[in-house]
Formats: C-alpha cells, sequence, structure tokens
C-alpha cells in the first residue's frame, strides 16, 4: 500500500514522540511504501482544527535510520531539518509543517507525494498516550487527523500506544509497531464495503507480550469530566510558550497556583475604583483520574476497560465521532494466522467485579520484572478481582506517588502498590494498614546494610551463644573512617582484626588469615577488597583517596547513579573504577575470608548461592527453592598464593571496561562471585543450584542450613534491632540472600538485599524469577485481599522432579504481637 503517516506528536523526539519512527520502519520493512507528513512540533489537544488565516510552511525532514526512544537520549530529536528540499531525490525525506493533524493530512493528501500514486490509507499516530473514552477521543488530535482523512474519503486508522510507565523500552516498542501494523493490514483487508465504517481508533497497550496479547472490537466509552469539571489552574505570569505544555504536563512540571494580587493591580477599574474581575493566567491542567475513575466504574466490553485489561482495542467510526458496526463489539478481531488460545470475551460473558476486587499500581521501573509481576497477577487471579492503575502522565519522577489522587474512592477501595522504595506512599499506608497492601517495609536497614547486619548478628549470638548464627555468620570488625591518614585510630576497638594483622607480618603469604573488607553502604560487589596486613590495608584506603582526588580535579561526577537513598551505588565507570561515592566511604566490615570454599571439580571456580526470600506480613519468612549458584568470572587461586595473572591480550573484557583489576598480586575476578562486576565472559555464570554436580544429600543439606540461618537472622532483626527492622503487617518484601559454602560444606550467609538485582538471574532462567513473583503473590497478595488464586491456593508447587515439594518453603513464623 501507499501509506500517508500524520500525527500530533510531531517528528521524532524521545520526550514528546518516541514511537513514529519505529512504525514508519516497521511499515517498510513490510513492503509498504510510506508518506510521512507530520507537524514540526507537537500538536496535541487540538482535535480536528484547521488555525484560519494562517499561511502553513513546510520543513523537510530527513529521518535517521535508527531512533533511540530513550528520554534520556541528549538531543531532543535525532534526523536533521532544512527549509529546503534534498536535491537528491534518493534520500528519504518527511515533511513537516507549522500547521495541525488536520492540516498535515489535507497537506499529505493533496500536495505532496503525488509522484508515487495515489495514497491508499491514512495511519495517524502512534499517540504518545492512550486515546480511549470520549473525553480524550473528541480532544485528540491524533483522532482529528484521521477524522480529515476520512471526511477526504480515505481509508484512515488513529493509532495510540498506551504506556504504563515512563520506560520507553525499544523492545516493547517494536513489537507494539510489528502488533500495530498487523491489525492496520488485516483492517484495511477487511474494509466494509457498504461505508458503514469511516475510520477505526486503535489503541495499543505498550506491555510485554503485546503481540500475544487478545485484540477485541469495542465501542467508545461515554464519560465525562468530573463534578467541577476544572481543567485548568490560576498561575502566576505568562504561561510561556504553549508549544512546551504538553511535555511539562506528561513531565509534571506544573506551577503553582499564585494568591490574587493586589485588587489595583488587576482588571478595569469601574466608577468606584474597583474591578470586576480577578486578573488571572490560566494553564491547562486536566484530571486524568476523572477518566480513570470512569473507566474503572464502567461494565467491560468499551475500550478504555480493554486498554487497561492488556488488550488492544479496535473501535469502528463514522466520521461524526457515532459508533460503528455496534454488532462486532465485545467480539475478538481474529489476526490472520493467530495461534492465540480462544477465550470467550463477548458480551454476554465478561464478567463484573466482585466485593474482593482491588486496586493495583503495578510500575517496578525494571523492564525485566515489570512484566513478571503483571504476568504473575493474570495467573494467579481472574481478571475482574483487580483493576490496573497508571501513573499520572503529569507525576514528577522520583516524586512520592500519591495514591490518595490515583483512587476513584480512597476511603474504602483497596489497593496493592509494587513499585521502587523512593515512590511508596508511606503516610498513605500508615493511615490504611487494612485496605493498603505495599511491596516494602519502611525500615530493614538491620538486615541490608552490611555494619547494620554485622550488629544485629553480633547483639543476637551475644545473648543465644547457640544460634545458628555463631556458626554460620563471620565474625566482623566494623568501623568507621573519613579520611585514610586517621586508619591506625579507627581501628583501636578492633581487637581481633588488629591482632590477626599482626600475627600475619611474621607469616609466609599462603600461612596468613585473610581478610574480606566491604564497605558498609554498597551494593553490586563495589568495593570489595581482600588483604592480610596493616599496609595492604593501608594502600586499599590511600587507593581510593587518590582515585577521589583525581575526580575532584576533573570536575567529574562520583559515580552514584543510585536510586536516590544511600544504599545504592552504581556499577563499574568505563575506566574500570568501583566509583565508591564519598557517602559510602564511611562504614566498613571486615570479615575472615571464607577459604577454601566449596569448588566443582568441572570449572575450578568460585560461587556464591543467590536465595531469593519473601517475608510476608509481621512476619512470615519464605524461601525460594529454586536457588541460583552464581560463579566467579575465572578460576580460583587462593589469596596469598603464586600464581600468574591472565594476560591482557586472552582476557575477554566487557565494553568500556579496563581489564581485570588486579590487587596486589590478587586477581579480583576469581573471587569476586558477582555477576555485576564480572568483565570477562564466561559460559555457566548463573547456574540453577539444584542442576550443580554436587549430590543430592549435599544439596540438600546445604539447602537445610540455608532455611535455618534465613529464618534465623530475620528473626534476630526483628526482636533485637526493633529501630531498624520493623515489620508491617500490611506489607511484603522480597530479598536477595548470598551464601558462600566452604570446603566442609558449611554455608556462611554473606549479605541481604533488598530489591535485589533479578537481571542477575539472566534470560534463560527467566521462568524462575517469574515462579517467584507467583508464589510471593499468592501468599502475599491473595491473603491479603481475601481472593484466591486461580488453582485455589494461590501458591506455586514446584516444576521439578518432586511435583508436591512447595516452591516456596515457609521456614520461620514470628509473631510480633502486631
Amino acid at each position: 500500500m501507499h501509506i500517508l503517516v500524520t500525527n500530533d506528536d510531531g517528528p521524532p523526539s524521545p520526550t514528546s514522540s518516541p514511537y513514529v519512527h519505529s512504525l514508519v520502519r516497521e511499515l517498510q520493512k513490510r513492503g509498504h511504501d510510506v508518506s510521512v507528513c507530520l507537524p514540526h512540533t507537537q500538536r496535541s489537544w487540538i482535535g480536528k482544527a484547521h488555525i484560519i488565516g494562517q499561511t502553513v510552511k513546510p520543513l523537510y525532514y530527513r529521518p535517521s535510520e535508527t531512533f533511540d526512544p530513550s528520554p534520556s537520549t541528549a538531543s531532543h530529536t535525532q534526523g536533521t531539518t532544512s527549509t529546503r528540499p534534498s536535491k537528491n531525490s534518493k534520500e528519504e525525506e518527511w515533511i513537516l509543517v507549522d500547521g495541525t493533524p488536520a492540516s498535515c493530512a489535507q497537506i499529505g493528501l493533496h500536495h505532496f507525494f503525488q509522484e508515487k500514486g495515489p495514497i491508499d490509507l491514512v495511519v495517524s499516530g502512534p499517540n504518545y498516550g492512550r486515546n480511549t473514552t470520549a473525553v480524550f477521543a473528541l480532544s485528540s488530535g491524533t483522532l482529528g487527523g484521521a477524522i480529515e482523512a476520512a471526511v477526504c474519503r480515505k481509508k484512515s486508522i488513529a493509532l495510540s500506544y498506551a504506556f504504563f510507565n515512563r520506560n520507553h523500552d525499544p523492545t516493547i516498542i517494536d513489537a507494539a509497531g510489528r502488533h500495530s501494523v498487523r491489525v492496520i493490514e488485516k483492517l484495511y483487508e477487511q474494509w466494509p464495503e457498504d461505508r458503514s465504517v469511516d475510520l477505526y481508533s486503535v489503541n495499543v497497550p505498550l506491555i510485554e507480550g503485546v503481540e500475544q496479547s487478545k485484540s477485541l472490537w469495542t465501542e467508545m466509552l461515554q464519560n465525562y469530566w468530573g463534578d467541577n469539571g476544572v481543567c485548568f489552574e490560576e498561575v502566576e505570569g505568562s504561561i510561556g510558550d504553549e508549544d512546551e505544555e504538553e511535555e511539562r504536563i506528561r513531565e509534571g512540571e506544573e506551577s503553582k497556583a499564585s494568591e490574587a494580587p493586589d485588587s489595583e493591580t488587576k482588571g478595569d477599574a469601574n466608577e468606584e475604583g474597583k474591578t470586576r474581575y480577578t486578573h488571572r493566567h490560566f494553564k491547562w491542567a486536566p484530571r486524568y483520574t476523572d477518566v480513570f475513575k470512569s473507566v474503572d466504574e464502567s461494565t467491560p466490553g468499551n475500550d478504555g476497560w480493554a486498554v487497561k485489561e492488556g488488550f488492544t482495542s479496535i473501535t469502528p467510526l463514522k466520521a461524526n465521532f457515532y459508533h460503528a458496526a455496534t454488532h462486532l463489539h465485545g467480539e475478538e478481531f481474529k489476526l490472520s494466522n493467530s495461534e492465540l488460545e480462544d477465550i470467550p470475551l463477548s458480551r454476554s460473558t465478561l464478567i463484573y467485579r466482585p466485593k474482593q476486587h482491588f486496586y493495583a499500581l503495578i510500575a517496578y521501573e525494571d523492564p525485566y520484572v515489570q512484566p513478571l509481576i503483571l504476568s504473575a497477577l493474570q495467573k494467579l487471579l481472574p481478571p475482574e478481582a483487580y483493576t490496573l492503575l497508571s501513573i499520572p502522565e503529569a507525576a514528577v519522577p522520583g516524586e512520592q506517588i500519591s495514591l490518595s489522587k490515583l483512587l476513584p474512592d480512597n476511603s474504602s477501595s483497596q489497593i496493592l502498590q509494587i513499585t521502587p522504595y523512593e515512590d511508596i506512599d508511606w503516610d498513605y499506608v500508615d493511615a490504611h494498614p487494612r485496605t493498603c497492601l505495599v511491596n516494602s517495609y519502611m525500615l530493614r536497614k538491620a538486615l541490608i546494610r552490611k555494619h547494620y547486619l554485622s550488629a544485629t548478628v553480633e547483639q543476637w549470638v551475644a545473648k543465644r551463644p547457640e544460634s545458628v548464627l555463631a556458626t554460620h555468620v563471620k565474625r566482623s570488625e566494623h568501623f568507621e573512617l573519613d579520611y585514610a591518614e586517621f586508619l591506625d585510630d579507627a581501628l583501636v576497638e578492633a581487637f581481633d582484626l588488629r591482632a590477626s594483622l599482626e600475627e600475619n607480618e611474621d607469616k609466609e603469604e599462603k600461612e596468613r588469615e585473610w581478610w574480606i573488607l566491604k564497605p558498609g553502604m554498597s551494593d553490586r560487589g563495589q568495593g570489595i577488597r581482600l588483604f592480610a596486613t596493616m599496609e595492604e590495608l593501608q594502600d586499599i584506603f590511600d587507593g581510593w583517596e587518590v582515585d577521589s582526588e583525581d575526580e575532584d580535579e576533573d570536575g567529574s561526577e562520583n559515580g552514584d547513579r543510585g536510586n536516590g537513598n544511600a544504599d545504592a551505588v552504581s556499577g563499574r565507570s568505563a575506566d574500570g573504577k568501583d566509583n565508591i561515592t564519598t557517602s559510602h566511604l564511611r562504614h566498613f566490615v571486615a570479615q575472615p575470608y571464607i577459604h577454601p570454599p566449596l569448588l566443582l571439580p568441572a570449572n575450578n571456580r568460585k560461587f556464591h548461592i543467590r536465595t531469593y526470600v519473601a517475608c510476608v506480613g509481621s512476619l512470615d519468612v519464605y524461601v525460594y527453592r529454586h536457588m541460583l549458584a552464581l560463579f566467579a568470572g575465572r578460576e580460583y587461586i587462593a589469596p596469598g598464593a603464586t600464581h600468574t595473572a591472565t594476560s591482557t591480550s586472552t582476557a575477554t573484557d566487557t565494553p568500556g571496561s579496563s581489564n581485570t583489576e588486579e590487587v596486589g598480586d590478587i586477581d579480583l575476578e576469581a573471587h569476586l562471585t558477582n555477576t555485576c562486576l564480572q568483565r570477562s565472559v564466561s559460559d555457566g555464570t548463573v547456574q540453577r543450584f539444584w542442576d550443580l554436580e554436587l549430590g543430592e544429600e549435599k544439596k540438600k543439606h546445604i539447602f537445610n542450613q540455608i532455611c535455618d540461618v534465613t529464618g534465623e537472622v530475620f528473626e534476630a532483626a526483628a526482636r533485637a534491632m526493633l529501630m531498624h527492622f520493623r515489620p508491617l503487617p500490611n506489607a511484603f518484601e522480597v530479598y536477595g540472600l548470598d551464601f558462600l559454602v566452604d570446603a566442609q560444606g558449611t554455608a556462611w550467609l554473606l549479605e541481604v538485599n533488598a530489591f535485589p538485582d533479578f537481571k542477575q538471574t539472566g534470560e534463560e532462567l527467566r521462568g524462575l524469577v517469574a515462579g517467584l513473583w507467583e508464589d510471593v503473590l499468592g501468599v502475599a497478595v491473595a491473603k491479603f485481599f481475601g481472593v484466591g488464586g486461580r488453582d485455589g491456593e494461590g501458591r506455586g508447587k514446584n516444576h521439578g522432579e518432586n511435583k508436591e515439594e512447595e516452591r516456596l518453603v515457609h521456614v520461620r513464623h514470628v509473631d510480633l504481637g502486631r
């Protein structure tokens, strides 16, 4: 086909028009001849308008071959613009006009591209955001462009992408493009010949697996603004350039309403010296919650409901906004060669909301985990049991999300919030203990910070010397240090450490007791070092201080790209440095190095065991049976042993990294098992624990130790460190615990991680994480809201050899009297 593409978001831009480039490329891949005429800047909410009296002027845009939709992209647009057309007729060139979407449709149809022959179809979009329900559609520039083409007697489709978070994942966008092109082609193929349909409004949800999700014929929901219908707020002074307003609304850059100025400066005075009106400016600030509420309260089958449930909605329309082909509403739109399972979705079989219904805000902001959580909800619960909420487009990144503003009835509605820690509305969580469930505890640094964990264990074992923690957590020396020159003073009370370092001075390297140094507030394996003497420890701190001074002189950042709290640090920088920030160079933990570790004869590499643990309420502790073994990048060599460092010519380094880091004679990559730090690519870096060639009895013994230690350490934190670990009845949390097994088969707890990096699991073992979230939601969500899983239990079973074993093993119940 010869397809004309227009939109209301303008040329490709990560901030205002992130989708049009991928759609054009996908249409071209399918063999279509694509012509493009777009507004030169975003023209949202303008409907089917033309600007009377304006002389419309074109620009000529040469798109890049590829386009990065990430919001962090440096350039505003990716491509070049010229005031004159190219003299190279083979060069791809789009037309940009300083008009409306409807004007673009007119000019594209009648004034450009005639050399390519008649236009068969006009596609307006993909819009940056949904255009479901009447409130959006009546003002949509995307629909305006399609309607203009329809009144020009051209077949047209308004295409909109409904996004649920601001992460423009290129993989999902590309999948949405492929799916959209299939829908476009099928609609064109079966277009009614009796003129009963002028155009289609298609809304595609940007979700994982969009190509496998259902597409439904829907009606457009007739909805309205709220009772007061206020869509403008009063602002102080000029509102600025209106071209920026849509972007500001999306990014949440809202001005505060101003106090009314003095009366003598506002309006026209009457004979008494008073003004009739207050002089004010107004800014477009619609309440999207009105739209979401209307969708939530509607019966299933409309366009808003379909997109909320993860389906593609297809609404046939006449060019007067009236519904067309009403006999299809509620039926599935069948794509050719569809391998999808038939699920009855006709209006007669649609299910309505039960009493146990709850709302769910799922915005984990991790493209690896987010779709797995959504999939787990879909598998465990029937669709009528919950309603997904979306983060408002005007929300400011990094600010807490106000649940009361999202809910249609915050006084009685039940809600599940699964978001990053920084986004949790803790005031709402505290005020609604019986109706709000959240995916994190507010206080948990007694476990997740290394120096606090050390204090937790020390205090617990001091009163309970028989505790399993006494023999499964290495003794620790924790100290504070601001500057390297004060190291000796910082270790005044570290008696065991100082004694060991002094004894090591008179020993040969292979006979020394080695220690491992960990910054107390770092994660992802950053800043870990091995040492055996005071001189080696001093060299470590001196080296960090020099690196910090060098970075300050260069004026560069300190590399802390964490998520806003002091617990997070970045990974390695392009030069291979640790990027340990100043705030992290204060608290340290030193522990005896576990040697010799348990090694597998097949690869002779050190490994640690990543165990996923779920804590529910106050307090039940579960261990996920399907653990991981994370291997070091190179074969193990005991610290202090004579060895030859791997040649840089044979090492396989990750892009942007330096060669393997050597500290003295110690090759850290042979000792560090954190996959975030490995710069050489090794097969089998992450394996299933139960697939290791260790013997079933040994693996069971290790697993039983891990269960005992896990239950004990969480009880120790809950009972002995109330100020720093406080489980809430209306919360649950998933942790990643790391264990190292020594050559005698003893499992030693290394650390506890909140919001663990699930990406370390890898794509091949993605199903393991999927099963974890299914089981966690089964015991936490289903129980809290009183809605059972589809299997009647909400607790998954092991899919391994023994199908009777539970995947999520309950290891400790701690009655805290809450």
